[in-house]
């Protein structure tokens, strides 16, 4: 089956995406240093509140990092399916940071909006300008994440951040031309709002691997219909799909089959297995052929087979 060169593309790409991810953890964290002490001595809330928002990228690009490393590594004795879904529970931690902290964002701009003080927007346009370059290059090398969960939820905080930087450059703007100071806490609630939404597909797609729902863009009933279709399959019932990890998709079901010996029914378990790859990226599959409808505990029920 296809199964092994499926992942072959992923191991190829596997240590320059390291790489990536540790270069960008540390020019990241070096930048927030840089960004608060710029954001507390310019009076910019801002700054500082786009420096608590950097720091919880550099959490999330160590998460993202450890959980890439992880999640490629085999399975064993105690951990039979792997490590898939370190990665899942980085991204999670990740994106729940990010609504926490917004919301202290949120509560400390209001305070600056009722009491509004003076920023120095020179140094903000300055610190945003280094900023936005740095989190469009480390954006651009996450680019090919493809449908990885967790470095997608890496590339989202850098994006994000990239746009803040903006909103701040324009900010700084503004205030150098008209006086408004009270645009500084206007834009960290921006701000915040802007991370609440970026990370909530984030935080709902990680659940949903977490709690072992269906994986995103397949349908329960399409899957079972092609099944169904292939020659000598007569019904798919008690079927399960869910996730492993991000890209790793897993089935079990019971097929009924006209009554004939293992080796004629090997066909149709490969085709099943052939069909679930190429249409659904389904690779690891536990399939029960029945020779005659039965309850799951039924004693009528033959032997369980296994494609990988």
């Amino acid at each position: 089956m296809g199964h092994d060169h499926h992942h072959h593309g992923h191991d190829h790409s596997h240590g320059s995406t390291g790489k990536v991810l540790i270069a960008s953890l540390v020019l990241t964290s070096a930048f927030v240093v840089f960004e608060a002490i710029a954001g507390w001595r310019s009076g910019s809330l801002a700054l500082m509140s786009d420096a608590l928002h950097n720091l919880t990228d550099a959490f999330g690009l160590l998460l993202a990092a450890v959980g890439f490393a992880w999640q490629s590594r085999p399975g064993n004795h105690r951990k039979t399916f792997g490590y898939h879904r370190t990665g899942v529970l980085a991204a999670f931690i990740n994106a729940l940071t990010l609504v926490v902290l917004s919301a202290g964002l949120l509560f400390e701009s209001y305070r600056r909006f009722v009491h509004p003080e003076p920023v120095a927007n020179g140094t903000m346009i300055f610190v945003a300008a280094i900023g936005l370059v740095l989190n469009l290059g480390i954006a651009w090398g996450l680019g090919g994440h493809g449908g990885d969960l967790n470095l997608r939820a890496a590339w989202i905080h850098m994006a994000g951040d990239a746009a803040s930087c903006v909103a701040i450059i324009v900010g700084a703007v503004v205030i150098g031309r008209t006086g408004w100071y009270v645009i500084d806490p206007i834009l960290s609630v921006l701000i915040g709002l802007m991370i609440i939404y970026t990370a909530w597909d984030i935080f709902r797609d990680s659940l949903n691997i977490l709690l072992e729902g269906m994986p995103k863009g397949i349908q329960l009933a399409e899957v079972a219909g092609a099944m169904r279709e292939l020659p000598g399959v007569l019904d798919v019932h008690d079927l399960h799909i869910w996730s492993l990890g991000s890209e790793a998709h897993a089935l079990s079901c019971h097929v009924q089959i006209e009554d004939m010996p293992p080796s004629a029914s090997d066909a149709i378990l490969k085709g099943l297995g052939k069909m679930l790859h190429g249409r659904f990226d389904i690779d690891h599959t536990t399939i029960q052929f029945e020779h005659v409808r039965c309850a799951v505990e039924d004693i009528s029920c033959t032997g369980t087979q296994h494609t990988h």
